[in-house]
Formats: C-alpha cells, structure tokens, sequence
C-alpha cells in the first residue's frame, strides 16, 4: 500500500479526489492481504515445520483449510480489483491484480519450492503495486515511477535472501532451495552485498528524471545504512548480521518512499 501511494505522489496529472486516495490505498492492501492469506493457505503443509511460521492460523490448525476460505480468498481478491477499476481505470485494476497475482501464483506455487530464483521474480509484487499507484494518476506510465519499480525488483533479493540466511536451517529442512540453502550462507550473503550495491545505485536513478535533495537525502542515508550492514553480513555470516540487514533493508526502502513522497510534494 505504502509503495502504491508512493507511486501516486510522484506522478503528475490529475490529482485524485480523497475518496479515490482510499480507495487505492484500500484495493492494494485488500488485494495483497489475500494474496497473503492464499499463501498461508497454500503452504500450510510446510509452515509448521519453520519456526517462523508454525504459529500461522492454518499451521496451528485454528483456520481450517476448505473450499470455503479460497472462495473468501478469491472473493476479496476480485473486490480489490473490481474497486480498483470502477473508482480508478482499467490499468491500475491490472496492476492491482498482477501485484498479488506474482505473489500468490507465481511466487508461492510456481516458483518458491522448484528454484532459488523464486524470490528474483516473486519480487515483482512490490513492483506492479508502485505502477497501481502510477496509473491511477495517469495510465501512461512516467520515467519516475518506472524507476521505482525497478528499484522494489532489486530491493526484493537482499532483503528477503537476508531473511533465508537467518532461517536457513528451516529452508533445508523441508527442502525450500532458497539462495542460502543452494550456495550457503557465505556465497549468499556475497551475493547480497553485491546486489545491495546494484539496488543503491539504481535508487538514484529518480535523480535523472526530477526528483532532487529530498529525495537524494533519503536515498543516501537509507542505501548507506543498507550497504553497511550487507558488508558486516558478508564479513561476519551469522543469525545477528542476518536479521540486522534484514532491517536495514525496510529501514532503506521506507527513506528511499519518504524521500520520493516528500521530494515530489514540496
């Protein structure tokens, strides 16, 4: 939701009514809360084997899974949508739908428990959610916004690959080849120092198509405290450096939001 409201601040065109703004705001946290749910759902056969999910309803066995739930599942995903396009337009109702449609689909059931890459293209949730924001504005996609979404695809990797490393115990177990399972934790926190630095320097790509200090402030302090912490990581590969750049991960990604919010407002 955050990052769909980030993409309608930097947008210019027709400013939408306070009702449309909720509405938006609304469509992508219904649409990706019932992604979420289909993903607990789905998986429920492995989330009691994972500490960090054994304590999920359909785990514990407190939702019990039936058709009933897909059809509540499926009815709030269709509500989201729908909202989308009768309040907005038909482009920002897609990329509603593809936002949670990567996540619950292609993510959870194509790609998580076949190949390390699921999270590379699972990422692209996050990326179809800031082009809902976008196109509720003006359909016809800007530089800026582009730009973030490119930026939430490189975010994606090091901060959840950095979530694997401190669970990676739990991932081999029930045979999930998360990056840290398939390379090890040293090469895989290697591989997210580097793609930390691929996503800081893509973060200031905004810079090249308007955006300026606000922005540039957020951006720097956020991709600064990223980069730290994957370098400590890469250096020193254990639980505690795991979680530590885990969040410095949202720590980076909310600054970068903020900075665009504020760079584009004032």
């Amino acid at each position: 939701m955050f990052t769909a409201l980030a993409g309608l601040a930097v947008t210019p065109g027709a400013g939408l009514s306070w009702w449309q703004t909720i509405v938006l705001a609304l469509s992508v946290l219904v649409s990706s809360a019932s992604a979420g749910a289909f993903n607990q759902y789905y998986e429920r056969d492995l989330d009691p084997l994972m500490a960090r999910t054994s304590k999920r309803p359909f785990a514990t066995g407190e939702l019990r899974h039936g058709p009933l739930w897909l059809l509540i599942i499926g009815a709030l995903s269709l509500l989201s949508v729908g909202a989308a396009w009768i309040a907005l337009n038909a482009w920002s109702a897609l990329y509603v739908f593809l936002g949670a449609f990567f996540y619950a689909i292609v993510y959870t059931v194509w790609l998580k428990r076949h190949t390390w890459l699921n999270i590379v293209f699972g990422g692209l949730a996050g990326s179809w959610a800031v082009l809902a924001g976008a196109a509720a504005a003006d359909p016809h996609i800007g530089a800026v916004p582009l730009a973030l979404a490119f930026i939430l695809f490189l975010w994606t990797p090091p901060h959840f690959w950095s979530l694997a490393i401190a669970f990676q115990a739990d991932y081999a177990a029930i045979g999930v080849p998360m990056l840290p399972v398939v390379v090890g934790d040293k090469r895989a926190a290697r591989v997210i120092f580097v793609s930390t630095l691929a996503l800081v320097a893509a973060s200031f790509l905004p810079l090249a198509f308007g955006l300026g200090v606000l922005y540039f402030a957020g951006a720097a302090a956020g991709g600064l405290l990223f980069v730290q912490k994957a370098w400590l990581l890469a250096r020193d590969t254990n639980r505690k450096t795991a979680m530590t750049c885990f969040h410095a991960s949202l720590i980076q990604l909310t600054l970068v939001l903020l900075g665009a919010i504020f760079d584009a407002q004032f």
